[in-house]
């Protein structure tokens, strides 16, 4: 990752991840029709409203933030994307995720977790869920969205991140562990509608009880 020459306006555009996956897929699979704004890289704990030389001064610092290149891991970029509410709406929509963390034991073992949206949100497009490590489970939404596989491609690229829609909540099934080892990854929702965001802990442990093939092990 570098950094952009700020003081120049500068177009910097790329393909993630699942771009490449789109394009590799042909003409009628890539096919740009929205586009979201992001404020990831802008600290406003730097807005200084006592700055001695006045207003026009107060941004003076995060106008001048140096701007870092494009990412073409989606799951890190626009992490914070700014969004219209209604005028005189005094609070922002939060995500929250029933659990908020998840432990299971590899295998087969599910938790299926409940999606709401604090303070209103997401009743009509839903959410966006990423398993970032499908080695350690699977994800099906409750039934409004189609999985979304968002393998990445090229030979030396990682091809574990998983996506989905779903309205209101996903069930978790944890896979066997190929080489006995827990897995420690996180699970990303997104609000289709409102642009807030969560992020869920998941950890698949070893059972011992269970070897590569999805079979007991027969020296109990």
């Amino acid at each position: 990752m570098g950094y952009l020459d700020n003081s120049s306006i500068t177009v910097d555009a790329i393909l993630t991840k699942k771009g490449r996956e789109l394009l590799a897929k042909g003409r009628d699979f890539f096919v740009i029709s929205q586009f979201a704004l992001a404020d990831d890289e802008v600290d406003y704990e730097l807005w200084n409203p006592a700055h001695p030389l006045g207003s026009d001064y107060y941004g003076i610092i995060i106008e001048n933030m140096p701007i870092v290149e494009a990412v073409t891991d989606e799951n890190y970029s626009l992490r914070y994307k700014l969004l219209t509410l209604p005028k005189n709406t005094i609070r922002i929509p939060i995500i929250q995720s029933n659990p908020s963390s998840i432990s299971l034991e590899e295998g087969g073992q599910q938790q299926t977790v409940t999606l709401t949206t604090k303070n209103g949100g997401n009743d009509t497009l839903g959410f966006t869920v990423t398993l970032l490590n499908s080695d350690a489970a699977s994800i099906v939404g409750d039934g409004s969205g189609i999985a979304n596989n968002s393998d990445t491609v090229g030979a030396n690229e990682d091809r574990r991140s998983v996506t989905i829609s779903t309205n209101s909540s996903f069930t978790i099934t944890t896979k066997v562990l190929a080489d006995n080892t827990d897995i420690a990854t996180k699970v990303f929702v997104v609000g289709n509608e409102t642009g807030g965001r969560t992020e869920i802990e998941l950890t698949v442990t070893n059972n011992p009880d269970i070897s590569v093939g999805n079979t007991l092990d027969s020296t109990l």
